[in-house]
Formats: structure tokens, sequence, C-alpha cells
């Protein structure tokens, strides 16, 4: 199902529902209930709430959109790492420089053909990804260098695979949701008692208030579901993506 569709169905839910509510809440109500009669400590707390819970709801986008930002990072500084790698080899023999760009180019289109899609289901990294990353490692660190020129170049090569290894884990670490289960139900049920909050200042069935309660109701549904949809950074639609690999290694036919 489209994201677009899921937020769609949700916002209309949360209007239906809160509209539905105010509906039947107003025939309850009999003809001489005073609306001004609410009493000014409800009007008060019911501000108080709704200003907390937009701190929360500020602060929760906040920090999903950095978990974001930072696996985004992750991505650049190890398809910047392997492009020095596969570049810095130029100073090789042939021989050994053929064999770590091969090397190179199997780790890239493995992490971007078959290790992203289990990313985006919030799986670690593989086994694999690990094997061929240690075999660029060996392809650097068992060469032994024969002039003082490719001696130069051995401890940044090493450096770089450090470079790689480092983000891969990151990168791995940060596949999965950002945001605890505790958190979400904190969300959801703050999200419920502010919207329910309204109901306390007696609202009414004209156009004005149903338009505003029903804009009020769908506004916190898009909030939650741009959280959710950040809570994944390399699952869902606004996610991370592999276009450093991409943009550093286009000679290769990668699939993302």
């Amino acid at each position: 199902m489209s994201e677009w569709l899921v937020l769609s169905l949700a916002m209309a839910a949360a209007c239906a529902v809160v509209l539905s509510i105010a509906f039947f809440n107003h025939r309850r109500i009999g003809e001489d209930d005073d609306p001004n009669q609410t009493p000014d400590v409800i009007e008060y707390m019911t501000m108080m709430i709704g200003v907390i819970y937009a701190i929360v709801l500020g602060l929760a986008i906040a920090g999903v959109w950095e978990g974001r930002g930072a696996a985004q990072e992750y991505v650049r500084q190890e398809a910047q790492a392997l492009h020095e790698i596969s570049v810095r080899s130029q100073v090789y023999p042939a021989e050994v420089r053929g064999r770590i760009r091969a090397d190179v180019d199997a780790y890239v289109t493995y992490v971007v053909d078959t290790e992203w899609k289990r990313m985006a289901d919030g799986e670690d990294v593989t086994e694999r990804s690990g094997e061929l990353l240690e075999k660029i490692r060996r392809d650097v660190t068992d060469y032994e260098p024969q002039t003082d020129h490719e001696g130069q170049a051995y401890q940044p090569l090493v450096d770089q695979v450090a470079i790689v290894d480092d983000a891969r884990n990151a990168r791995g670490q940060s596949a999965g949701a950002t945001m605890p289960g505790v958190v979400w139900f904190g969300l959801i049920t703050g999200a419920l008692v502010t919207v329910g909050l309204i109901f306390t200042l007696q609202i009414r069935r004209s156009f004005r208030e149903m338009l505003l309660a029903g804009l009020f109701s769908a506004l916190i549904a898009f909030l939650l579901f741009l959280i959710w949809d950040f809570d994944s950074p390399f699952g869902r639609g606004i996610s991370a993506t592999a276009e450093p690999f991409l943009a550093q290694f286009p000679h290769l036919d990668l699939k993302s």
C-alpha cells in the first residue's frame, strides 16, 4: 500500500472520528446548555496540555530526522572511503591494483543490490558484506610496498579501510527503528488526550468549529505519520538512499 494512501486514510479516519464524536455529543447536550460556562481552569489546562504535546511532537520529529540524516552520512562516508581506496591504489602494480578495485566493486555491488533491500526491512548488515570487506582489507594489508611512493600510500589506504569498516557498522546499527515502543505509546496516548480535550470546551456543530476540529485532528495524524515515516532511516518513503555509491561508482550497473 502506498505511503501517501496510508497518510490520506489516517488523516481521513482521524477527522471522521472527531467529527462523529462531536456530532453525537452535540445531540446529547440539551438545548439549554451554555458553552460560555466552561470553567477557566479547563481552558487553561487544555491550552497547557496542547503546548506540552506540541513540544513532545517537535522533539520526536527532530530526533527521527537526525537519525535519518546520520544514516545518510554513514552511507556517504562509506562510499567516499571506498572511492578513495580505489583511486589511491593507482600507485600499486597493475595486478594488485586490479585485485583491489575488483574487490571494491564487488563490495559496492553487493551492498547496493542485495544488502540494501535487507536494511529496508530493518535488518542488520550481513556476514557476506563483512567477508567482502575483509577481502579488501587483505588486499591492502598483505601487499608489501616496493618503493617509497607505494610506502607513502600504504598507511592512508589502511586508514580508509578502517573508515569503511566503521561506517558499515554504524550503517547497520541505524537500520532499525529509532523510536522506542514506550515513546510511541506516549505519542499516541498524548494525541488521544489532546484531541479529546477539545470536547471539554463544548464544541458545537457550527461549520467553523467542525472545520477547526477536523483540521486539528488531521494535523495530529499527519505529524504522527511523519514521525513513523522517518523512524526507519532505510525503509520508507523519506529514507536514506544509496546515491553516494551511485555517484562514486558510476561504472557499475547498480540496481538501486
